[in-house]
């Protein structure tokens, strides 16, 4: 149904925050006759759910979804979970599409909070509202169904549902107005001018039609519908929490607001026009196709989901489709993996990291390969669990079904853990080997090397930077690679090969000179090639440590020798003088995986500065309320929220336009991530002193991780470079344009 719908609204484990007791809830659905006394009950929770939590509820024979008021402080007349039940309760008696409610619960003894249970409805929900991978045929049908049961719905009598006294009925405008200014109001951190100005217009600009009343849904939107699995046809309407009775233009400029976002916003093209849209509706409703003052309509939208932003993001509950307050948006599978991802890590990640630090402390006299031996066996009792779990290779789309957006979501979280991305077999160099294998490689390659490292059977390493070159400019590489007969001979060195020495490293990618040297074509004259690591004449010289230290947890990053290694010349990757183009298909995605790991890495930092400023004193007052620490506080969060946006901005241009239409964005976040991450673990170190230099805290070891970072695939200055190039040719492209 293409990537945009999901069949099957993804569900994760209860989350931490909603947590209730089973027990109770499956003894009162047993006295409700909803469930036999001796039936078993599963509740998992919608990952992409409205304010209102929501869970799937299985039995045996059955399956319901529960939505529950959510815990904690809540607004005035917010997640009134008993009107939702009763509209629907009223909606389903007339054969409106909504799912069949079958109970309200207003004890709070049962669950903690008030509910209530519906049937579960199978169908399509979509989430991208462009509908890509849609025929534009059935995209166009889908929409004109969507504007049908709107206007059914503004078509139902309000004596004969009984829902008369459900909203108060006329100058339902100037009460949204009034409303959404006190929500905002009292959500808002921070005065934005700009609100406070929409709100005065709005009321003063007030439709003279306010007067007409229907029962409005006050959250229609296209993901918000179930459609039928194979039919243009809407089978459920969700999400009933704004409904009342009032104007009913408001729900329809509501449904048409994202057709006039900005571009930036990713406009909706290709579905039919809202002159269409108001046509149609205007018809099944019986009215004339004139509206007056839609643009108020419009307005008021934009009020509204501004005001949500606020109030979500007060009382931090997520926010789903056109309201949800990131630029950069997952897939609703993102959102469920994140948030698997999220839950793993604090259930059994984090405790891990915790065992093997104090593992490691207590080895400090013993060799290093012992501590990495401690590591390696936490490390491998978590990947277990995640590999049981489903979470897997979650870097690769064509694997994880994920785009690189959802994924750098995900590389942020595992960063704030050492070997995390080991755990989810996501760890460079891997990744980024599985990656040429994956585009690159034949099916005998694949077979042979990518299938096990896919599985987690065996590791790799990359070859690439020499010892006694400016690997900075890789085209100085003098590894040499000539053919002969059926083989390919290998002889040079190299160093900084990350995991050479992980006793699963079984096939190394060695970057070689396949050419004589020529100046022209320096940049076709180098090849990749898969060298098993037991091959003859590879030769594991020294591991090298970084800051003095060593790096064992990475499995070393080891000078490797290669003396007249023999392999097959099935093992080229591509072609002979396909290295380079393979490099930039390689590097992009990893570059984007270190930057978002290196964010994550950075908010622990930022976490870590905070408690110590937080719980130590100095000339009479906690650290924190020193004016330079607190700026550095300040300081710390600015630079990681630009480099998010950043990192996230240059995910999507992979995603939208592939890695070489991407270079510049995947070049500035190679530079900001390193740096900010650099600056960020100063700080912390700072604000530490002594202990921050230790062994007794992370912040050393996060330092030598972030500074590598800038040097590792290529030195900041090379990036620059390409930068300034790639800017001035875009700039000369925009002068051209305009003459």
């Amino acid at each position: 149904q293409g990537y945009n719908c999901e069949m099957e609204e993804p569900t994760t484990p209860v989350r931490q925050q909603h947590k209730f007791n089973v027990g109770r809830l499956q003894r009162y659905l047993t006295a409700k006759t909803l469930l036999s006394n001796n039936g078993t009950l599963t509740v998992r929770q919608y990952s992409a759910g409205q304010s209102n939590p929501t869970f799937l509820i299985q039995t045996p024979s059955n399956s319901y979804v529960l939505r529950k008021q959510p815990p904690g402080e809540l607004l005035p007349g917010a997640h009134k979970v008993d009107r939702e039940y009763r509209v629907q309760k009223a909606l389903f008696s007339v054969g409106f599409p909504v799912p069949q409610p079958l109970l309200h619960c207003a004890d709070i003894k049962v669950i903690g909070t008030e509910f209530y249970l519906m049937q579960h409805v199978k169908g399509r929900i979509f989430r991208d509202l462009r509908l890509p991978g849609v025929s534009p045929a059935e995209r166009t049908a889908l929409y004109v169904a969507a504007v049908e049961v709107l206007a059914k719905l503004h078509s139902l009598d309000l004596p004969s549902l009984n829902l008369e006294a459900y909203g108060r009925g006329p100058g339902y405008c100037r009460r949204q107005v009034s409303t959404w200014t006190k929500q905002y109001t009292a959500a808002a951190h921070r005065d934005i001018p700009a609100m406070n100005e929409l709100s005065d217009w709005l009321m003063k600009n007030l439709p003279a039609s306010d007067n007409e009343v229907t029962l409005v849904h006050g959250d229609y939107r296209l993901d918000n519908l179930i459609f039928h699995p194979t039919e243009a046809r809407v089978i459920a309407v969700l999400d009933w929490e704004l409904s009342t009775t009032g104007q009913p233009l408001a729900d329809l400029a509501y449904f048409l607001m994202p057709h006039y976002w900005p571009a930036s916003l990713s406009v909706i093209t290709g579905i039919p026009t809202v002159g269409d849209l108001i046509s149609i509706y205007c018809r099944c409703r019986g009215i004339p196709p004139a509206l007056p003052q839609l643009n108020f309509y419009l307005a008021l939208s934009v009020f509204k989901m501004a005001g949500i932003a606020q109030v979500c993001t007060k009382f931090q509950q997520p926010l789903t489709g056109p309201t949800k307050d990131r630029l950069f948006l997952q897939t609703a599978k993102g959102q469920a993996v994140l948030q698997q991802v999220k839950d793993f890590m604090r259930q059994y990640v984090l405790p891990a990291q915790k065992v093997s630090s104090k593992s490691c402390q207590e080895q400090r006299g013993c060799k290093p390969w012992l501590t990495f031996s401690l590591c390696i066996i936490v490390c491998v009792c978590v990947q277990i669990k995640a590999r049981e779990a489903g979470l897997w290779n979650l870097f690769l789309p064509a694997v994880s079904g994920l785009t690189q957006l959802d994924y750098a979501y995900i590389a942020e979280e595992t960063g704030r853990c050492v070997f995390a991305p080991e755990v989810f077999n996501c760890q460079a160099p891997d990744t980024g080997n599985m990656e040429v294998l994956h585009m690159f490689g034949s099916e005998e390659q694949k077979k042979k090397w990518l299938e096990p490292l896919l599985r987690g059977e065996i590791r790799s390493c990359f070859c690439m930077t020499e010892p006694d070159v400016a690997s900075s400019d890789a085209t100085n590489m003098e590894c040499s690679l000539h053919r002969d007969k059926d083989d390919y001979i290998i002889n040079g060195k190299k160093w900084w090969s990350s995991g050479a020495g992980n006793p699963q490293c079984k096939v190394a990618i060695v970057m070689c000179r396949s050419g004589s040297w020529d100046v022209k074509i320096r940049h076709s004259q180098h090849s990749m090639i898969l060298v098993p690591m037991d091959t003859a004449g590879v030769k594991l010289i020294r591991p090298l440590t970084v800051f003095g230290q060593d790096d064992a947890i990475h499995g070393g990053h080891f000078e490797v020798h290669f003396e007249n290694v023999r392999v097959p010349a099935s093992n080229i990757i591509l072609g002979e003088g396909r290295g380079f183009e393979i490099a930039q298909g390689r590097l992009g995605p990893g570059r984007l995986h270190h930057c978002m790991r290196a964010v994550g890495l950075a908010e622990l930092a930022l976490e870590l500065l905070c408690q110590r400023a937080a719980t130590r004193h100095t000339f009479g007052k906690k650290l924190y309320q020193h004016e330079v620490i607190a700026h550095w506080i300040a300081e710390c969060r600015l630079m990681i929220e630009q480099t998010r946006l950043l990192t996230l901005n240059a995910a999507h241009a992979l995603d939208t336009l592939g890695s070489r239409a991407a270079r510049k964005e995947i070049a500035m976040i190679k530079v900001a991530a390193g740096r900010m991450a650099c600056k960020v673990v100063d700080i912390a170190i700072q604000v530490y002193g002594g202990a921050g230099v230790s062994g007794d805290v992370p912040l050393a070891q996060m330092y030598s991780y972030v500074r590598t970072l800038r040097i590792a695939d290529g030195p900041d200055e090379v990036h620059l470079s390409s930068i300034a190039n790639l800017e001035l040719r875009d700039q000369l492209k925009k002068a051209q344009a305009k003459l």
